[in-house]
C-alpha cells in the first residue's frame, strides 16, 4: 500500500476551542483520515480559541481535501487555509543568480564593469580558450530541454518542465557546487534545438540534455557532440546507465555472479533502456535481450528505427522471439525503465536463481517490490521509499564536476564507466542485498565520482596529444 510522504505535504491552518483534550482530537482525526501527521504548532491563543498549524503528509490533492474536511468536521474547529507545502517551495522559482564580487563603490565598478573590463574582453578576444579562465564559462553548465518526455508526466512542454530544470541546477549546485541554468526551449523541431544550443554554447562548459523524447534525443545529442567543444551529455540516457552499471557491479558481488556469465533482459529501448544496454555491452555480459512495447527486438521484427535496429544486430545473440515474460525465462537480470505492473512474482519465479531485478519504472515499477523480493535475491527500484534506490543524482553533479575540472571537450564510454565504479566503490564493505548503492546525501559521492571522471578525461587528452 502507498505510504503518505512528503511530495504531498500540507500545513492545515485552523482555529479550535483551547479544552485539555484539543490537540488529541485533532491528530486522532488526522490519523483516522489516513495522514501522517508530522508538526503540530500552536501560532496564537486567546481565551475563546487557540490557532493551530497542522502539518500532514498524504497522498494525493484527493487526500489533502479528506483530511482537511475531517478537521472541519469537529465541533467548533473552523479550517482557515490549507498550504501546498510542495507548491511553497517553488513559489518565485527555486534558483537566484549572485554576484561573486562585491560592488561597493566607483572602485569596484570600474573593475567589474566600466571601464575595466573591456580589457578582459579583448583578452579572450585574442586567446578565446580564457573565457574558461575569467568568465562564468569555468564553472556552468546549461540544462536544455524542450519539455517533450519529462518522467512520468510526458510531453509537457517547455514552461511545465521548467520547475523540473530549475531543481535539477539546484541538485547540480547542492552536490557539486556546479551552476548550472534552466534553457527550456520552444520548439520539439530537431534543426531548431540544435541551432540553439549551438548559438548559445559559448556561455557554457558543458550541455545536460533533459527531458527530450526519443529517437529525436539520439540525433541531436550525436550532431551536437561533433560540432561543439564542450561536453554534451543525455542524462536520461547516460546518468541512468552510469547509476544501473554501478548498481549491478555491486548486485552481481551480492549474489556472486560474474557479469560474463550473466543473461541480462532490459525492459525499455527508449533513450534509458539504449544507453543503459551500449554502456553494458562495454562490460561483454553473456547476452543482453532488448524487449519493447512490441516485444523482444530481434533482427527480423519488423518496423525497425535506427536505434532498433543497432539493438537487433548487437544484442540478443540468440535470436529469441516472444515476450517480456518469454524473455525473463533463466535470465540473471532484469532492468526495468519502461513502464508499470509489467509482471509479477510468477515471472521472477522463472528467472535463473539469485537473480536480480532493477524495476526503475517512476512512480509506479514495472513490478511491486514486495513480490519481486518473493523470488530475487536483490530488488532495486527508482523511488525513495524502498531500499536500493537509483538515482542520477548519483552521477551527474560528479560527472560534470569532474569534466568541468579536467577542462574537457568531450564525453565518452571509458569516463562514464569509471563514474560507476566511483559509485559502487563509494559503498565499500557496507554492501549487503538491502545496500548496493550509496545514499544520494552520502556527501562522498560527487567528489569521488569527479575525480574519477577527471583523472579518465585527462587520460583521453594525454592519448589524444600523443604524450
Amino acid at each position: 500500500m502507498p505510504v503518505p510522504g512528503p511530495g504531498y505535504s500540507i500545513t492545515v491552518r485552523l482555529e479550535s476551542p483551547p479544552s485539555v483534550s484539543a490537540a488529541g482530537d485533532l491528530t486522532t482525526v488526522v490519523g483516522g483520515a489516513g495522514g501522517v501527521l508530522t508538526a503540530f504548532d500552536i501560532v496564537d491563543s486567546t481565551a475563546d480559541a487557540i490557532l493551530v498549524d497542522i502539518t500532514v503528509n498524504v497522498l494525493s490533492s484527493d487526500h489533502a481535501e479528506d483530511v482537511t474536511a475531517a478537521l472541519d468536521s469537529l465541533p467548533d474547529v473552523h479550517v482557515r487555509k490549507v498550504s501546498d507545502r510542495t507548491f511553497l517551495v517553488h513559489l518565485g522559482g527555486k534558483l537566484e543568480v549572485t554576484p561573486k564580487v562585491s560592488l561597493r563603490n566607483r572602485d569596484d565598478l570600474s573593475r567589474a564593469y566600466t571601464p575595466g573590463v573591456a580589457r578582459v574582453c579583448q583578452a579572450i578576444a585574442k586567446n578565446p580558450e580564457d573565457a574558461r579562465r575569467l568568465t562564468i564559462k569555468r564553472n556552468t553548465v546549461a540544462v536544455v530541454t524542450d519539455g517533450s518526455a519529462v518522467l512520468g508526466l510526458g510531453n509537457i512542454g517547455p514552461a511545465a518542465a521548467l520547475p523540473v530544470m530549475e531543481g535539477k541546477a539546484a541538485l547540480f549546485k547542492k552536490f557539486a557546487g556546479v551552476d548550472a541554468w534552466p534553457v527550456c526551449l520552444d520548439t520539439q523541431d530537431t534543426e531548431e534545438i540544435i541551432r540553439v544550443v549551438q548559438v548559445l554554447a559559448p556561455v557554457y562548459a558543458g550541455i545536460n540534455l533533459e527531458d527530450i523524447a526519443a529517437p529525436r534525443c539520439f540525433e541531436i545529442e550525436s550532431r551536437l557532440r561533433e560540432m561543439l567543444d564542450i561536453p554534451v551529455f543525455h542524462d536520461d540516457q547516460h546518468g541512468t546507465a552510469i547509476c544501473v552499471t554501478a548498481a549491478l557491479r555491486n548486485a552481481l558481488r551480492v549474489v556472486d555472479k560474474k557479469m560474463t556469465d550473466c543473461r541480462i533482459v532490459v525492459s525499455g529501448a527508449g533513450a534509458a533502456g539504449s544507453a543503459i544496454m551500449r554502456l553494458l555491452l562495454r562490460q561483454d555480459p553473456a547476452d543482453i535481450v532488448a524487449v519493447d512495447i512490441d516485444g523482444i527486438v530481434h533482427p527480423a521484427r519488423e518496423n525497425k528505427d535506427d536505434n532498433l535496429r543497432w539493438l537487433a544486430d548487437n544484442t540478443n545473440k540468440h535470436r529469441m522471439a516472444g515476450t517480456l515474460h518469454d524473455a525473463l525465462v533463466g535470465a540473471d537480470v532484469f532492468i526495468g525503465v519502461s513502464a508499470p505492473n509489467l509482471f509479477g512474482a510468477e515471472q521472477v519465479a522463472t528467472m535463473a536463481d539469485n537473480a536480480i531485478v532493477f524495476a526503475l519504472a517512476n512512480p509506479d515499477p514495472e513490478i511491486d517490490p514486495v513480490d519481486a523480493h518473493q523470488h530475487a535475491a536483490v530488488v532495486a527500484t527508482g523511488r525513495s521509499d524502498y531500499p536500493n534506490q537509483i538515482n542520477n543524482v548519483l552521477a551527474f553533479p560528479g560527472v560534470f564536476r569532474g569534466l568541468l575540472d579536467a577542462h574537457a571537450k568531450d564525453i565518452d564510454e571509458p569516463m562514464m564507466l569509471a563514474a560507476a565504479e566511483a559509485i559502487a566503490d563509494v559503498v565499500g564493505d557496507r554492501l549487503n542485498p538491502s545496500y548496493i548503492v550509496p545514499s544520494v546525501f552520502d556527501t562522498a559521492v560527487a567528489p569521488a565520482v569527479a575525480d574519477a571522471v577527471k583523472a579518465a578525461a585527462q587520460k583521453q587528452a594525454a592519448q589524444k596529444r600523443g604524450d
